[in-house]
């Protein structure tokens, strides 16, 4: 599963996407997973196919921009709750893009 996670300047997700990778690891869940801010999805998303898009906590707000941009390459977008955007949450994040996957 190929997985973009979009925040604010793609700093912070960092941390976030490395304990999801760790964690698919542990499942032996094939994963992968990039960090992006905010001004880079356009090009990413043409550049890249990707399964699915998560959007942080901190982005909300542009989600609908998001679920637009998404939609032109037929990827579907979810929002990360505030609880899943830490290493602590990594687990049940990549437990919601397993069920995403065998959807």
């Amino acid at each position: 599963m190929k997985v973009l996670m979009v925040c604010s300047g793609g700093m912070s997700s960092t941390i976030v996407v490395k304990a999801i990778s760790e964690e698919a690891k542990k499942q032996d869940f094939p994963l992968e997973i990039e960090a992006i801010g905010t001004t880079q999805i356009m090009e990413e998303m043409e550049n890249v196919n990707y399964d699915l898009l998560i959007v942080a906590p901190q982005v909300k707000h542009r989600l609908d921009y998001f679920k637009e941009v998404a939609a032109k390459h037929d990827v579907p977008v979810e929002l990360i709750p505030p609880m899943g955007y830490t290493p602590i949450g990594a687990p049940k994040v990549l437990n919601e893009l397993i069920k995403k996957h065998e959807k």
